[in-house]
């Protein structure tokens, strides 16, 4: 019987080398070898590299070749960490800043760090941000946003002088059950406080401190009035019930005149769809000027990277943005909304969404 040919680490190592410099059907005849072997030792070489061929000769120990594939796999798992270190290195600073802003360096760094593994780091779920960047809400939050909406139209109704108890009970007579204290509860959540309470002095001389970059102090303050075209904006979003779901209307208003000179309608609420074409017609319709004041609140459609930049490049704009949950200080808007909606809900049908479009451009035409 013909002894079992056994070839050292070098013999295989060059064969494979002399194969891929030219053909290993032909250097497997000339060295006399089977035509399986070379393939064999080219995909063991590619795979374990310089630990490779451990069986066989003086690496002929299956110890060694464990040790191989563990110090591969220790490797990989060294390699995760690293990443996983400089995810949350890079991330640092946004975590404290919540949500939103965690939400926001996923989407700006995909290019360099996968989806799967910033969400293991950061603590979010991959469906938790698709839910955002989709601006899918759930049947909860549509209940929640159409019931702070009802309590912010109360109380502008009654010119701010119903509390927690009185807005219960107009909230009840409009079809609606809620307690006095979770009322109050939405309220602090609006910022609304009622005139005749003792907590309706608003700390106005507080020291503003920026965590977000993408955050500007109120450099309107309440004074919701101008003298001149162009020397004040402001903005706002709300959203709309229709027969088949919600739509988010933006609009910005020029305070001299009180005309709404740029707004958009979308299903959505991404930058794409809601800040950022109401500008693009703002400025169509209206020509900015040294000086101009834009003011919003504190949402993500106007505090983010995008519509700053926007803003920017037109280098004699100040961007002023309400206080943390300070309500009324952009509540021009929302006077108009609760406005609107009152035009709007006319009857006991919800109107389509389709006739939604035509039925606002009709209420910004007649007003103005």
């Amino acid at each position: 019987m013909e002894k079992r040919k056994i070839y050292d680490r070098d013999f295989r190592v060059n064969a494979v080398k002399l194969g891929l410099e030219t053909n290993f059907f032909k250097v497997a005849r000339e060295l006399g070898i089977a035509y399986s072997n070379i393939y064999r030792w080219r995909n063991e070489l590619q795979k374990y590299g310089a630990e490779s061929f451990c069986g066989v000769g003086q690496f002929r120990n299956p110890e060694q070749k464990r040790l191989a594939v563990l110090k591969i796999t220790l490797t990989k798992k060294l390699q995760k960490v690293e990443r996983q270190v400089e995810i949350f290195k890079s991330a640092s600073k946004f975590i404290l800043k919540g949500k939103p802003m965690i939400f926001y360096f996923i989407e700006n760094n995909l290019d360099k760090y996968s989806l799967c593994g910033m969400c293991e780091v950061l603590g979010i779920k991959s469906t938790t941000y698709y839910n955002w960047k989709n601006q899918v809400i759930s049947p909860r939050q549509n209940q929640t946003i159409l019931l702070e909406k009802e309590i912010t139209a109360i109380f502008y109704q009654y010119n701010g002088r119903y509390g927690g108890y009185k807005i219960s009970v107009e909230l009840e007579g409009r079809g609606f059950k809620l307690n006095p204290s979770s009322v109050g509860t939405h309220m602090r959540k609006l910022g609304l406080v009622s005139k005749l309470s003792s907590k309706h002095k608003i700390k106005s001389g507080s020291v503003f401190i920026a965590r977000n970059p993408c955050v500007f102090p109120n450099l309107l303050n309440r004074h919701f009035t101008a003298d001149e075209v162009s020397q004040v904006w402001v903005s706002g979003i709300t959203s709309l019930e229709t027969a088949r779901g919600l739509l988010f209307l933006t609009i910005i208003m020029d305070l001299f005149d009180r005309k709404i000179i740029g707004w958009n309608l979308s299903e959505g609420m991404k930058i794409k769809e809601t800040s950022m074409p109401a500008w693009e017609m703002a400025v169509n319709n209206r020509k900015t000027k040294e000086g101009l004041i834009f003011h919003s609140d504190r949402s993500p459609q106007y505090a983010n990277k995008m519509f700053v930049r926007k803003l920017n490049s037109y280098k004699h704009i100040k961007q002023s943005m309400s206080r943390t949950a300070n309500h009324l200080d952009n509540t021009i808007p929302t006077r108009f909304f609760a406005s609107l909606k009152s035009e709007l809900v006319n009857s006991n049908m919800l109107p389509a969404k389709e006739d939604m479009q035509e039925k606002i451009a009709q209420y910004i035409k007649n007003i103005h």
